[in-house]
């Protein structure tokens, strides 16, 4: 192992692209901890601790909403203007068709950052004005002056374009998905509180719910990286031509990979299920009586933790479809095939082979969606088993950082492999 890392450190490019990774994670938490301008945080980690949607925001934030930094939203805003310009996608053929072409997909680029202002405004606001009627961070209440909201939301708008910004520049590194390393630097931050509070709180009757969550950890990550790695090999058959006008048959495989979506699944349905009661808590105290009973119940339904879980586990299976069904198109796949002379073995080329694709594809993600979606909520389970608070967010944790860090190991293999050709 010692002589692998050696190899990496001497190749200059990889050396300077993750160093640029350490100096853009340690520029992120420097920022983490650079409160918004006329923001007091005092009392919101009381809050976020009582509260588990926000809890789950301050996870994907790296704990920067608990301090109310200037990155507090971290990638949200960001993840939510891709999300819908993924379901425009489905919506309207012309989107659909600029998504398959190159210059296409560079312009959605361009739209997805520039839709990520207007919503970091709108979701700030949101947090802001949550916070307020808490009576937590601007002095019990809500007199913030319009100069002094505008400053607060530019300075959280600007810290989700700096972590945009931060991201693309990883991103053009090759070593790693620039935004999934930011989401992996925020979820190991609050890594060491965790320890922390486990020590602070440890007791001999805790001894039991250590065990059982040290155990549901090392297997939760064993079979993270198994499902990760988990592959359907499609065989298929190219004819090639020799001389003598007869041919012959060149076979290989397509490879359908478990668990298509990796982690983009879990961030959806995260980005979706801290909705709800977030809008419902600003309506908590709205003039209408409709309103009110409205967001009363919907804070009451998904503090229910068996609605809650359910929620949480069918989003997740959900979005494991859905984003499979955006980067895995079976009827492009078969026609690709076809102009390359390959064919599956028994099945005609064209729409069969399209219709085997999708047939297969769709039993290979039942099992993958259903491991992803009961990962995300085993600590919810194991909440239940063991009465401790410790295990919340523990199943999203693991599959983000498995990963992440798998994706960036195979992108930095595959670049010493390549340099070690360009050198032999």
């Amino acid at each position: 192992m010692w002589e692998y890392l050696r190899r990496i450190w001497k190749i200059k490019e990889l050396r300077e692209s993750l160093l640029l990774i350490l100096l853009s994670i340690t520029i992120f938490r420097i920022a983490a901890h650079i409160t918004v301008p006329g923001i007091d945080p005092s009392g919101i980690g009381d809050l976020l601790n009582s509260n588990q949607f926000l809890g789950l925001l301050n996870m994907f934030s790296g704990s920067s909403l608990e301090n109310f930094s200037i990155v507090a939203m971290g990638l949200g805003p960001y993840i939510t203007s891709s999300i819908i310009f993924q379901l425009l996608g489905m919506i309207f053929p012309q989107i659909e068709e600029m998504q398959k072409e190159e210059q296409g997909r560079q312009k959605i680029n361009r739209w997805t950052r520039l839709a990520t202002i207007p919503l970091s405004y709108l979701q700030g606001y949101g947090i802001i004005a949550i916070f307020a009627q808490k009576g937590l961070g601007l002095a019990g209440s809500f007199d913030l002056s319009p100069l002094t909201m505008f400053i607060a939301l530019t300075a959280m708008t600007a810290g989700t374009v700096f972590l945009l910004w931060l991201g693309e520049l990883i991103s053009e590194r090759h070593v790693g998905n620039g935004t999934s390393v930011i989401i992996l630097a925020g979820v190991i931050a609050g890594l060491p509180q965790f320890v922390q509070n486990a020590v602070a709180t440890y007791t001999p009757d805790a001894l039991l719910n250590m065990i059982i969550f040290v155990i549901l950890a090392l297997v939760t990550v064993v079979a993270v990286v198994i499902m990760n790695e988990a592959q359907r090999n499609i065989p298929v058959q190219y004819a090639r031509g020799v001389r003598g006008g007869a041919g012959q048959k060149v076979t290989s495989s397509l490879p359908m990979r478990l668990n298509m979506g990796g982690m983009i699944p879990i961030i959806f349905a995260v980005a979706i299920i801290v909705f709800p009661p977030l809008i419902a808590q600003y309506f908590q105290n709205a003039r209408t009586e409709l309103l009110q009973q409205a967001a009363t119940f919907t804070i009451q339904l998904f503090n229910n933790q068996l609605f809650y879980a359910a929620a949480y586990f069918i989003l997740v299976f959900a979005f494991t479809f859905f984003y499979a069904s955006v980067i895995y198109k079976p009827e492009n796949i078969a026609e690709n095939l076809q102009k390359q002379g390959g064919f599956i073995p028994g099945i005609r080329p064209g729409i069969q082979t399209s219709t085997y694709l999708n047939w297969v594809k769709n039993r290979v993600l039942l099992l993958g969606a259903i491991f992803l979606s009961t990962v995300a909520i085993l600590p919810m389970i194991a909440q239940q088993m063991t009465g401790t608070q410790n295990l919340i967010v523990g199943g999203s944790s693991v599959i983000i950082v498995v990963s992440v860090v798998i994706d960036m190991l195979k992108q930095i293999e595959s670049q010493v492999t390549m340099r070690k050709y360009e050198i032999s």
